[in-house]
């Protein structure tokens, strides 16, 4: 996003990543660049030294599936990474845009689930709904409105996330995934501009070109009224609303994450109550003239009428 030959960039960050000794190639002493080199990839690939390196510099603009392919297996991508590849080496992208209206049978259903913390994320990582659960379990956070600024730019996020390192490494692979599919998002495009400014931690793993769609996964979190919360994360696409993803954190029956869920919600619950009870307060009645005058200084049994 925002580059002329993001091919290129790709080509050269996943290459940038790969350890030698992970491919079958032996180590030869130090080297120039982290990393595989050109001519090692291309050996893998099976393709000419000269032929990978106008790829990598844009001068070759037209690969065919095959050598995609072979180029895929020679960086040991996985299936999103290659999936990706294949749009920005064969230059073929979804007309589709991300949806951020959220549909009235979707936060039915979300609001339903009164046991687990239920949320609806767009493609930019925007918390578009969230039920109570949910709200309670990031109720830490200044703000609770997109996933990358509260972990990149909310201090209480490397105390909430057990292993921060990898929760920022997760969400930022994620977040190219969505890039992925919506290359000309503009959320997407704000949300990546502000962060790369604002936070060096983000910018540096942008730049890696880590896609990594994030659909399940074990988390630990430290949560200031609940304590160490052990939950299981999944992630289900909202296939009619393109973009969007039903986040759901649940627990094995009768452990401890089970457990702190109970009083989760517990405590939602009762923020719930304090809630209707403010709403239900009577609104403050208006000052008496007496007092509204005292305030502005001046007292009404002191003041002379106006001569007739």
């Amino acid at each position: 996003m925002g580059s002329e030959n993001e091919f290129g960039d790709y080509l050269r960050a996943r290459r940038a990543a790969l350890a030698p000794a992970g491919v079958g190639l032996p180590g030869d002493g130090a080297r120039r660049v982290p990393g595989l080199r050109r001519d090692e990839v291309a050996l893998l690939a099976g393709v000419s030294t000269d032929y990978y390196m106008r790829l990598e510099q844009g001068r070759e603009r037209h690969p065919s599936e095959q050598v995609l392919r072979a180029i895929a297996g020679a960086l040991r991508l996985d299936d999103a990474a290659t999936a990706h590849l294949f749009r920005l080496g064969l230059g073929v992208f979804g007309t589709v845009t991300a949806t951020t209206t959220v549909a009235p049978e979707l936060l039915r259903l979300m609001d339903g689930m009164r046991d687990v913390p239920a949320f609806v994320v767009g493609a930019a990582q925007d918390v578009l709904a969230a039920n109570a659960m949910a709200r309670e379990l990031y109720r830490g956070f200044a703000r609770y409105d997109n996933l990358l600024r509260m972990i990149f730019l909310d201090p209480v996020a490397r105390e909430f996330y057990a292993d921060w390192d990898h929760a920022a490494r997760i969400a930022v692979g994620n977040l190219r995934a969505s890039c992925s599919q919506f290359p000309q998002d503009g959320r997407i495009e704000r949300v990546v501009g502000e962060l790369s400014v604002r936070s060096p931690a983000f910018a540096g793993l942008w730049a890696r070109y880590e896609v990594r769609p994030r659909t399940h996964e074990d988390k630990r979190f430290r949560h200031p009224r609940v304590g160490e919360m052990r939950l299981h994360f999944e992630a289900l696409a909202v296939t009619s609303a393109p973009g969007q993803h039903l986040s759901v954190y649940s627990a094995e029956p009768g452990s401890a994450g089970a457990d702190a869920l109970v009083l989760l919600r517990r405590l939602s619950e009762r923020e719930a109550e304090r809630e209707a009870e403010r709403e239900a307060e009577p609104e403050t009645e208006p000052e008496s003239e007496r007092e509204a005058a005292l305030t502005d200084g001046t007292d009404p049994a002191e003041e002379v009428p106006s001569a007739p």
